[in-house]
């Protein structure tokens, strides 16, 4: 009777260490959700210096940051700092080129994060297009760009507008918590626009105030109300006991797994291993994961166009009464890129289509123009980044592409 007690004890601790390993495995895997709030610490509400009661976050006028790209071994100095200025319209500054007031040409792009170029020192795409036109060029990067354009233009109004999007700008106008489409991302609560009757309306941010983060849960109903990912992506991907079936249900998530554990190992090692980089295959990893998420995507162009449409008639509309000239620039992300090579591009022919309905809009299809010498995506990119943002040298092709669109319509007027 003892050996069989011992080996039913046996077997019931390996199958509990295993679940919390599955657990702690999940909770580190960006395609799986483990909580729906995660508790938010004042700690970290202390560091959420960009706040914005409106907007849900926003950089501050003139400040100086500072963000380690992770371009370095485990054990290695951090070489990789980069750091980055805003001026007084809380703008990228452009060490290019001043503003003069009495410039002959005026530029400004709106988008998010991605083209702030946060991972890059002096070589966002914003400062290679004013030296190509010899002008300041002002970059107000944010994924709510209609609402940052609609506050910030009338401070800092220019002759063009650059609206530069990506095909995840489909996801992010129907997101209020990003944590309900990317896990972990807690902090952003936003407004989102819905479409009634044809017209746009707009949904307040459920957040007032950053204390309000502290007990996102008191407001659970509204959020998973006006957020159209909490039906349809977090509750899929929510992941439930038993963990390990969770963590097992698929392989991609147990080479994830391990290539996070060989990242670790590193970092307690101080030093590298050989023979793999454990880096760049979690990275490739996390793209295969992607997967879904890009088909989802392509399924949204198909399901919520005419909200996407709706918004850059917003633009239009906007450009008429303000007098600039608009334009909207769609900018390829390394998640989409091997799927779109085989399938074409997830949003189809938008850009066309957008190019017939408003005749005072002009569209580039930024994929069209960035071809890599080596044929591997990744080049355009930054080492080790985070997957969306540009390398120096694509920053710099950008830039020639747009320049030489202003110059046109300039022409053309």
């Amino acid at each position: 009777m003892l050996p069989f007690v011992a080996i039913a004890l046996a077997v019931v601790g390996v199958a509990v260490v295993l679940e919390v390993v599955s657990h702690r495995a999940l909770e580190r895997l960006p395609s799986v959700a483990t909580e729906e709030f995660p508790e938010i610490d004042r700690a970290l509400l202390g560091k959420f210096s960009s706040f914005d009661p409106e907007l849900d976050w926003c950089p501050r006028p003139n400040r100086e940051n500072q963000k380690d790209t992770g371009d370095h071994l485990p054990g290695e100095e951090v070489r990789s700092v980069v750091t980055y200025s805003t001026d007084e319209y809380a703008s990228r500054v452009c060490p290019a080129r001043e503003r003069d007031p009495d410039a002959d040409l005026s530029v400004s792009t709106y988008g998010d994060s991605d083209r702030f170029c946060r991972e890059v020192d002096d070589e966002p795409f914003h400062n290679y297009l004013a030296e190509e036109l010899d002008t300041h060029v002002a970059n107000y990067g944010l994924d709510r760009a209609q609402m940052r354009l609609e506050r910030q233009y009338p401070e800092d109004p220019t002759d063009h507008v650059c609206m530069v999007v990506t095909a995840s700008s489909i996801a992010r106008i129907l997101s209020v918590w990003k944590h309900y489409q990317e896990f972990g991302n807690i902090l952003a609560v936003k407004p989102r626009y819905v479409l009634e009757d044809g017209e746009v309306e707009r949904l307040e941010s459920p957040v007032d105030g950053k204390e309000d983060l502290l007990d996102l849960e008191s407001k659970a109903d509204l959020l998973r109300e006006h957020d159209f990912y909490y039906d349809h992506w977090f509750e899929p991907h929510f992941a439930t006991r038993p963990y390990t079936a969770d963590l097992l249900a698929k392989n991609e998530h147990v080479r994830y797994a391990a290539y996070t554990a060989g990242k670790d190992l590193e970092r307690r090692l101080g030093r590298s291993i050989p023979g793999i980089d454990f880096d760049l295959a979690q990275t490739r990893s996390t793209l295969r994961l992607e997967r879904p998420r890009v088909r989802y995507h392509e399924w949204l162009f198909d399901t919520h166009e005419p909200l996407f449409d709706a918004l850059i008639e917003e633009l239009v509309d906007y450009a008429d009464e303000r007098g600039f000239e608009p334009t909207v620039v769609m900018v390829p992300q390394l998640r989409y890129a091997t799927y779109e090579a085989e399938h074409g591009p997830i949003y189809g022919d938008l850009l066309e289509r957008l190019d017939e309905r408003y005749e005072g809009l002009t569209t580039i299809d930024m994929a069209t123009h960035l071809s890599p010498d080596d044929g591997e995506v990744e080049s355009l990119y930054v080492e080790r980044g985070e997957g969306g943002h540009y390398s120096p040298e694509t920053n710099a092709e950008i830039a020639q592409v747009l320049a030489e669109t202003v110059d046109r319509r300039a022409v053309v007027e």
